[in-house]
Parts: C-alpha cells; structure tokens; sequence
C-alpha cells in the first residue's frame, strides 16, 4: 500500500523558530497594546471561588431574610385575598419578585464583579484594546490549527481541567462521606436550620478546595510567566531591525550627515566675500578671518577648510579680491583651535594683528 501520503513533516508542529533573545522594552510595550499580557486566569478563578464563599457565608442571612420574608408574604397575602393574582394584578407580582431577586443577588454578584476586576487589575493594570477582539485570519490555517491543538499549551491546559475536577470531586467525596450522618439527622430540623448547615457544608469544601486551587494557581502563573517570556522572544535579527528603527539606518544617518554637511559649507561660502583676509597653507588649509570692533574684541573665523574646501574658499576670495596671506603655522592653528563663528584664542592675537596690519596696509 502507498504511504507517501500518510508522511507528515513533524517539524510543523516544531515550536523552535530561531528565537532566541530576550524581549526588549519596544516588544513588551508593543505586545500589551496588541492586548498580550502576563495573566493567569487560575488565580482569578480561585480568588472569585473564595471570596464568593465567603461573601456566600456573610451574606447567607440577609439573603436568606428578604427570600423568607418575600414567601411568607406570598403565601399569608395573594394566596389568601382574592383576586390579587389575576392577570390585572399579576405585573406588580412580577415586579416584586424581581425586585426582591435584585436585592438578594445585587450584593453577592457586586462582590465577585469587584473581586474579579481587582484580580485583573492586579495581574495586567489598566489596559483597554479592542486589538484581541479584530479577526486574524491566520488563525485559519488548518496547519498552525493542527500546530495549536497538540501543542504544549493545550496538553498544560487539559492536564490542569483533569487535575482540578479530580481534585474536587475527591475533596467533595471524602467531606461528605464524613457527613453523612449528620445529613440525614436533617430530616428532624426547621427549615432554618437546613439552610444554615447547608450553607455552612457548601462553605467548608469550597475552602478545602481553595486551598489546593491555590498551589494550582501559582503553578500555573509561574507556568504562564514562562510562556509569556517564551512567546515574546526575539530572533537575533527582530533585534538588530529594532535597533535600526529605533537608532535610525546608519545608511540613512550618514547621507543626512552627509547633507548637514553640504549645506553647512554653502552657507560658509556665503560669507567669505565679507571677509578682511584668507589664512592659508598653500595646498592644505584656508582660513577666513573678518574684524569688526563693533561685532567682537577680536577677529571671526568666518570659514575654515581642508583641501578641498580650502582650495574653493582661495577662488572665491580670489574672485572677491579679498587678500590671500600664506603663513603655514598660523593657518595650522587656526584651523585646529577655532571653529566657524568664534573668535580667534587670544595666544594668536599678535599673529593675527601682524597679518591684518600687512592687508590693511595694502589697501
């Protein structure tokens, strides 16, 4: 018989992807807009179980009141007036019984809703997205579906519903076998005293099973934080891409440097026609200086250059008839120790004046 068809690529179902780095800050806080979080749903669960009991317990009488005073109205007034049940008088009935149904479940259902947004809040804090909520259609493909199904998170998650119902179904068994004595002693009681050990009977395992429930609880966030941290790492190359989008592709960098650059020395070669003399070593530097008394005490360096540059600023002071002086030394200083715009240090103050005395006394 022909098998080729039968044959399944396991590495489908492989959950190694080349993930290997930690997730950086960028990832965690775009994970939590798209609505993923580190969360176990078993604390929540076993919070809200033991605190509705104990609500259950502290409650039990005032719920138990408004119930028992609503029946012994019931059956002491529309069961004995006539007339007060018929259709004209029955949606007031109805009224009532809701009303009286609001007023004994509205504390115990406010108390699990309060319980259950703490639990949250506790876990996630404040985080509104609708993001989990848009259809992925991904979600579709019969491959990654049959990836999800025998995944290690579906077997963590069958294994944690078989453990908790064997857990209370053993729990349940043993507590009620040690009391069944007493109910069948209930045979002989009020009423009253039926509802009061029930509830305390309820009340009883549900603390025995909380306790276990909670062992499972911490398991299970521990067993969540893993797959949280898990499903958030990165491969060395997300990392490098972040990198670049948050520092900028070097590429992109150094051509607008490169601009920067540009447009700085066109800027530069628009004041050198204001300048009083050019500084230059003859195939390296050039340097403009210009001397007003009303702008600064000393000479600007209005533009600076190398080589190349150097060499454009000698043509356009030549084209302006601005006075070339060549002095090696002087012109190395320049270059080196004053930037565009500054004035020149002071210990070059009798270079410098030496240097425009000689300009002024060819003009």
């Amino acid at each position: 018989m022909n098998t080729q068809w039968l044959k399944i690529d396991i590495q489908l179902f492989a959950d190694n992807d080349g993930k290997t780095e930690k997730a950086t800050a960028k990832r965690r806080s775009d994970a939590r807009k798209e609505g993923q979080v580190l969360q176990s749903k078993e604390i929540n669960s076993v919070l809200v179980l033991i605190i509705a009991f104990f609500a259950l317990k502290l409650l039990g009488s005032y719920m138990y009141g408004q119930m028992a005073a609503f029946t012994r109205k019931v059956f002491m007034i529309y069961t004995v007036q006539k007339g007060l049940l018929d259709e004209g008088n029955l949606w007031p009935l109805v009224l009532e019984i809701f009303l009286v149904m609001f007023k004994v479940v509205a504390p115990f259902m406010g108390v699990i809703l309060v319980i259950a947004l703490l639990a949250n809040y506790a876990q996630v804090g404040f985080l509104f997205t609708t993001k989990p909520l848009k259809p992925k259609f991904n979600k579709l493909n019969p491959i990654q579906g049959m990836k999800r199904l025998f995944s290690k998170n579906t077997l963590m998650e069958l294994a944690k519903a078989i453990l908790k119902i064997t857990i209370v179904g053993i729990i349940a068994y043993y507590y009620m076998r040690d009391e069944t004595r007493n109910i069948i002693d209930l045979m002989d009681r009020e009423i009253g005293e039926i509802v009061v050990y029930i509830g305390h009977l309820i009340t009883n395992v549900a603390l025995r099973m909380g306790i276990i429930l909670i062992l499972l609880a911490v398991v299970d966030y521990i067993f969540q934080w893993r797959k949280f941290e898990k499903d958030l790492m990165m491969s060395k190359q997300e990392v490098k891409e972040e990198h670049k989008q948050a520092e900028g592709n070097p590429q992109i960098k150094s051509k607008i440097r490169q601009k920067q650059r540009e447009s700085s020395i066109r800027r530069m070669m628009t004041e050198i026609p204001k300048a009083d003399v050019v500084i230059t070593n003859p195939t390296h530097f050039a340097v403009a200086l210009k001397y007003d008394a009303k702008i600064a005490d000393a000479p600007i360096v209005l533009a600076k250059g190398q080589d190349y540059v150097a060499l454009r600023i000698k043509e356009i002071a030549k084209e302006n008839k601005i006075e070339i002086v060549e002095n090696k030394p002087l012109a190395r200083a320049l270059y080196t120790s004053t930037d565009i715009g500054e004035a020149i240090p002071p210990e070059l103050f009798q270079a410098v004046a030496e240097v425009l005395a000689f300009v002024y006394s060819l003009k």
